[in-house]
């Protein structure tokens, strides 16, 4: 084989040995977001255990140099085989050993072991190819190594991720990584290998690429048995999108009482039990204020709005979620829709698909009433939708006597976010009213009501439709803090200072 041709073989592998090995990387921070939460936690975790194992990886290979190709193709098989099934193995961690973050450091350490010492033996088997300058072909073997690294990291948000899935978007690359790292090798250095070592490399290869093709026949089975284990009644709906996994479950109880319940990435929504209580309570203080045009930012579920709708002087409601994945269940789910009374079909409704924070930023509408009704700030991203900044948007929005409430998480679990929300938002030259109230689903739960100027007062519409749960008594009172919830030793939360991640991690560690 021509010179040239072969180094152009061992410049491919490196490729697209690179790209996987990036795509193994991402994984392991991906699920670790959807499972976890904080995603600036799990990438940091992955990412330096990783870099680390990466150095130890390269130096055990100097010993290797001797049986350069042996080595090369026993380390890409094992790394296909680790990293295929690295997804599926940390997922039945998570979901039956509760030894998910254990798994995690050593998953990635092997992984990050067997990254680093690839590229020592590729350097040795491109210098029997060729003598070159180190420097020249430490140079070469870089650039090859890191435009893989960029398809890698564009190919798993952009077609493995959403074509594949996460664990069989794993196994296909660990197959791609086998052949590729395995097979090449093997086939331009088939001389330099006994025969007995030959039929013994390529066999193990056989059995990866088995054990592979197996697990992706069986990944549908294995993840629908895993998903529900992590939950104790029957899943109806579970969907995994761009953004989150959505899971419906649903049981009915002896006494004929249906519990249809929402979880996004894990975290309980409602339970349609008792979650008359939460909406009650979110929205209808604010409705004793203007409310002709109606903001709501989350709540894709579609019941705060089904609250909103009750009231016949609202002349708009405009719902701004993320996920389109959400407003389609929420409108074609039989037990979702049937809950929150089909309250998309309204004329008065216009859902719009986008990030909240950068929605406000464009947005140069006004609004009498906004209800910010966003999943718990447990990692960065959902954070920015709680600090100074986002509250400063919320603001600009509100029309003269317009006010705003924000769901605020626990003041009993998570006293430190409570307390951290409100004074963020007071920072964001809002005055506060914080009132919480039971819902046996979470427990004790919080709210702050706001508007530019004094605080607002708690209250009831004159107009309020007929509720379960909410009356004026009951509403004064949830103004009222015992001496145990309160907290003032907190931080104001902002972009570049997101405190409240922390305070949740630190409220809920223990429950």
């Amino acid at each position: 084989m021509p010179v040239r041709v072969a180094r152009a073989l061992v410049f491919a592998a490196v490729f697209v040995c690179a790209a996987c090995g990036l795509v193994y990387e991402l994984a392991l921070v991906a699920l670790g977001s959807y499972l976890m939460g904080d995603s600036v936690t799990q990438a940091s975790i992955v990412l330096s255990d990783m870099v680390f194992a990466m150095g130890v990886g390269a130096l055990a290979t100097k010993p290797l140099r001797r049986w350069a190709v042996e080595a090369f193709a026993v380390v890409e098989g094992l790394l296909a085989l680790l990293g295929g099934l690295s997804v599926l193995g940390l997922y039945a961690a998570f979901a039956w050993l509760d030894l998910y973050v254990p798994a995690l450091i050593a998953v990635a350490f092997a992984l990050g072991a067997l990254i680093g010492a690839e590229i020592p033996l590729l350097m040795t088997l491109l210098q029997r190819i060729r003598r070159q300058d180190a420097g020249s072909a430490v140079a070469e073997l870089s650039a090859a190594d890191y435009v893989g690294a960029l398809v890698g990291g564009l190919a798993f948000p952009f077609v493995l991720l959403p074509v594949f899935g996460q664990i069989k978007g794993a196994l296909l690359v660990g197959a791609v990584n086998v052949v590729a790292g395995t097979a090449v090798v093997l086939w331009l250095f088939r001389r330099e290998v006994g025969r007995l070592a030959r039929v013994l490399l390529c066999g193990a290869m056989a059995v990866v690429l088995t054990v592979l093709g197996v697990t992706y026949a069986l990944a549908d089975r294995f993840e629908v048995t895993a998903r529900q284990a992590l939950y104790r009644d029957p899943i109806v709906v579970s969907e995994r999108t761009p953004y989150q996994e959505i899971v419906l479950t649903r049981k009915v109880a002896l006494s004929g009482r249906p519990d249809l319940r929402l979880f996004l990435n894990g975290d309980l929504q409602f339970s349609s039990v008792d979650e008359y209580r939460y909406h009650e309570s979110l929205v209808h203080p604010l409705m004793a204020g203007p409310h002709g045009r109606v903001l709501i930012l989350g709540g894709g579920d579609g019941l705060a709005l089904r609250e909103v709708l009750r009231y016949r002087d609202v002349r708009s409601a405009t719902l701004v979620e993320l996920d389109p994945a959400m407003l389609k269940l929420a409108r074609t789910d039989g037990y979702l829709s049937e809950l929150n009374r089909h309250s998309f079909a309204d004329p008065r409704v216009r859902a719009v698909t986008s990030d909240a924070f950068s929605w406000l930023r464009h947005n140069t509408e006004k609004f009498d009433a906004v209800i910010v009704d966003m999943p718990d700030p447990d990692a960065v991203s959902t954070a920015k939708l709680y600090s100074e900044e986002f509250y400063g948007m919320v603001r600009r929005t509100l029309a003269p006597g317009g006010r705003v409430v924000v769901q605020s998480t626990s003041p009993f679990f998570a006293a430190k976010s409570f307390w951290c929300i409100a004074k963020t938002i007071q920072a964001s030259g809002f005055g506060i009213r914080p009132y919480h109230v039971d819902v046996p689903s979470f427990g004790d739960w919080g709210f702050v009501l706001a508007a530019p100027g004094p605080p607002p007062r708690l209250a009831l519409s004159p107009e309020v439709p007929s509720l379960r749960f909410l009356d004026d008594a009951t509403l004064q009172a949830a103004g009222n803090f015992a001496k145990d919830l309160r907290r003032d030793d907190v931080k104001v939360n902002t972009l570049m200072d997101p405190v409240l991640v922390r305070y949740e991690d630190e409220g809920w560690r223990d429950y």
